[in-house]
């Protein structure tokens, strides 16, 4: 016998003795083994519109002449630099009288007496403001919670502790509170204090729709329990980051407000499991928004069972981060959610173009999508704009290395609507491309380019578009610019 045959006879004997399988390590799931059965050698050719839109492109590409495909492989694009701007330097733009008044009060916080009639919004400004600068203290918490407030809204109160949370709490008239954001308050709201505020009295929060207590860690199941008890009339609930809630939690919520939530979000509770809250999902008639980053246990059997029950009410998926993800679940929130106005797809390494496919040819009212930390081609990523791009008003590409040429071109000739665009650590971008899109993109208000240290002057002093603020590259404001989330009524309906 061959010594080559033979050693390979000796090695298939002795395999099963070296070799060790644990179904725990690879974290097998059946519904997942199952549908991969199903699916497999399932290759579709995609008619529709994103496959014309590529086509476009390929050929666009295939018609540049020899000698400028030698020079670069993009696909060729023409800026013209506006020559008027030579100063150098950002455009430094007077701050409104409104911002200098802001900038006052947060200076003097401690001399102010009263908030009555000043409109929520401005409460809300100049809230946000003292948070960022971290001078938000209780005097201030205590003018927000005095004479019946309609909405109290602190982003960050970990400088809040038990004692001053329930001094102020327990004397606050909230017949007319309708909006409560109380984030990051895991050090002064544990179950205890939450009963002797929140919950200790019947109806004290009945016109209350929308609660936000993300990163409330010391918060369990049964504290909820009595929150969604004592506020029936809950629309939407912000649950983010606590720690302590279980599967057992969300049930009782949805028994609690199966007829009234329409907007959950349950981003790193990482107690909870999906498949186990899933028929609990199904009790939320009327969910529209679903937000569930950065669970373990979400793969493409639970997208798939939820949206094809639920997929036609949902108006935002946000999945940052749910890794197991591949394209069998894009292919059925496409085929189940038509009405889909936001989806956050961000880290999920196991998309292809075909994702993207799947969203041009099924969820064409989208107007906000978030790509961030994909492999997604330069040309699938035009293709979609291409085919879907017009209606979106918010695109993040950060850190999606690949978008080059071709994107900005499909960016340049069909984002008319587009307001808000991340390009962060795309090293892709060259000066012309973004001075193309800028030029272009009349609607857009922001860019940001954190990373981009392949940008010039050539770009930052040569673009048209005096409404756009940039942000993330050298000498920019920063923080000024970066637009919180607005805790609004809902998002999507009124109540």
């Amino acid at each position: 016998m061959d010594p080559k045959e033979r050693f390979k006879n000796v090695a298939k004997e002795n395999a099963s003795k070296f070799a060790h399988f644990s179904i725990q390590e690879e974290d097998v799931d059946e519904d997942e083994v199952e549908l991969q059965l199903e699916e497999n050698g399932d290759v579709e050719d995609w008619p529709g519109p994103f496959s014309t839109a590529m086509k476009i492109i390929k050929d666009r590409a295939s018609n540049v002449p020899a000698e400028q495909k030698k020079k670069s492989e993009s696909t060729p694009l023409t800026w013209v630099p506006k020559r008027n701007n030579q100063h150098g330097g950002f455009m430094k733009v007077a701050p409104s009288l409104e911002e200098l008044c802001l900038d006052i009060m947060a200076e003097n916080v401690d001399a102010i007496t009263s908030l009555e009639s000043v409109p929520d919004a401005i409460r809300h400004k100049l809230t946000q403001a003292l948070c960022d600068s971290r001078k938000m203290n209780h005097h201030f918490f205590n003018l927000l919670a005095s004479r019946s407030p309609s909405e109290i809204r602190v982003k960050d109160c970990s400088w809040l502790n038990e004692d001053q949370f329930t001094e102020t709490f327990e004397a606050i008239d909230a017949s007319n509170l309708t909006v409560l954001q109380l984030d990051q308050c895991g050090r002064c709201l544990p179950d205890y204090v939450l009963y002797a505020t929140l919950t200790h009295l019947p109806n004290k929060f009945s016109a209350l729709t929308n609660i936000s207590i993300k990163g409330a860690c010391r918060l369990s199941d049964a504290g909820l329990n009595a929150l969604v008890t004592s506020a029936s009339a809950l629309r939407s609930i912000n649950l983010g980051c606590c720690s302590l809630l279980t599967s057992d939690g969300i049930i009782n919520l949805a028994d609690k407000l199966g007829s009234v939530l329409k907007e959950l979000y349950i981003d790193e509770c990482f107690g909870i499991d999906a498949k186990s809250i899933l028929p609990a999902l199904f009790k939320l008639q009327h969910l529209e928004v679903l937000s569930i980053s950065r669970f373990e246990t979400v793969n493409d059997s639970f997208v798939m069972k939820y949206v094809a029950v639920q997929g036609h009410k949902m108006k935002e998926l946000v999945l940052a981060d749910c890794t197991k993800l591949t394209d069998r679940a894009l292919k059925a929130i496409a085929t189940s959610c038509p009405g889909l106005c936001a989806i956050d797809l961000t880290n999920l390494c196991k998309l292809t173009d075909t994702s993207l496919a799947h969203l041009a040819n099924g969820c064409r009212t989208l107007e906000t999508m978030k790509l961030c930390r994909n492999a997604f081609s330069d040309e699938a990523i035009a293709a979609y704009l291409e085919a879907s791009g017009g209606s979106l008003t918010e695109l993040s590409l950060n850190h999606v290395d690949k978008v080059a040429h071709n994107t900005a071109l499909s960016l340049a000739k069909h984002a008319k609507k587009l307001q808000c665009l991340d390009l962060s650590w795309c090293r892709e971008m060259t000066d012309e491309a973004l001075g193309l899109i800028v030029d272009s993109c009349g609607s857009l208000k922001m860019l940001k380019l954190f990373g981009c240290t392949q940008i010039t002057n050539v770009f930052t002093h040569g673009h048209s578009n005096e409404n756009v603020k940039i942000i993330g590259l050298q000498e920019s404001q920063i923080l000024k610019n970066i637009v919180a989330p607005d805790l609004l009524p809902l998002r999507y309906s009124s109540v």
